[in-house]
């Protein structure tokens, strides 16, 4: 899933300065998952904007609303009855939503009030880690299922290193070397054959050709 946080207040707070009618517009998907962006979080933000804007004692209007997700337009389009009547929109959606609800609102002001960070799984309630990074060609397959793109501070596609030390990284001590989890991962699979296969540098170009990628589905367009 996409995991993500909220940005400071302080930083939201500069950002709506201008304008005293705001969409604060949730999303129930990852964003809620990892309790950044979804319906509680938008009621939460909302009172805090009101509080201090109270403190400082001017006005604001600001209505709620969570969509099923912001990166679809059959959802997104549920806000274009009323989306007119509110100087901008923030958005509490990951970077994909946030600019995909600019993209249908193209003369709507959209700001973000998430950090996007990573695609990851939870570990336990509150802990999320980094899993993938979307490269586009994957070698799970070559590494026992543990990503060194992802898991790995230098992306090292052959290791570990000379760094690391008792299973763990020299970047970050609290680490787990990724490398050390290839290996022990495809010995307990009995294919550490496949640790002495050289793996070749990536092409990049694959997964960043010069622009944002895109994946087509013929079959499924077909069926529009």
């Amino acid at each position: 899933m996409i995991v993500g946080n909220r940005k400071p207040l302080d930083e939201i707070l500069q950002m709506v300065k201008p304008y005293k009618k705001i969409l604060l517009l949730g999303c129930r998907e990852c964003i809620t998952v990892c309790a950044a962006g979804g319906e509680r979080e938008v009621s939460v933000l909302a009172s805090e904007l009101k509080m201090s804007r109270m403190k400082d004692g001017q006005d604001i209007e600001i209505k709620e609303f969570t969509l099923e997700r912001q990166c679809d337009f059959e959802y997104i389009d549920q806000i274009k009855p009323f989306v007119d009547e509110y100087e901008a929109i923030v958005s509490m959606a990951c970077g994909a939503g946030i600019q995909y609800t600019s993209e249908r609102f193209p003369k709507k002001i959209v700001l973000p009030a998430i950090n996007t960070t990573f695609l990851g799984v939870a570990l336990e309630y509150g802990v999320w880690s980094e899993r993938c990074q979307g490269c586009g060609d994957c070698i799970l397959h070559l590494t026992g299922g543990i990503c060194p793109v992802a898991r790995c501070a230098k992306s090292l596609f052959n290791g570990p290193c000379g760094g690391s030390s008792n299973g763990k990284c020299e970047v970050n001590k609290e680490a787990d070397c990724a490398w050390q989890l290839i290996v022990d991962r495809l010995k307990s699979l009995g294919q550490l054959d496949k640790y002495e296969e050289v793996i070749l540098e990536k092409d990049w170009s694959t997964s960043r050709d010069g622009g944002p990628r895109k994946r087509i589905r013929e079959d499924l367009r077909m069926q529009k």
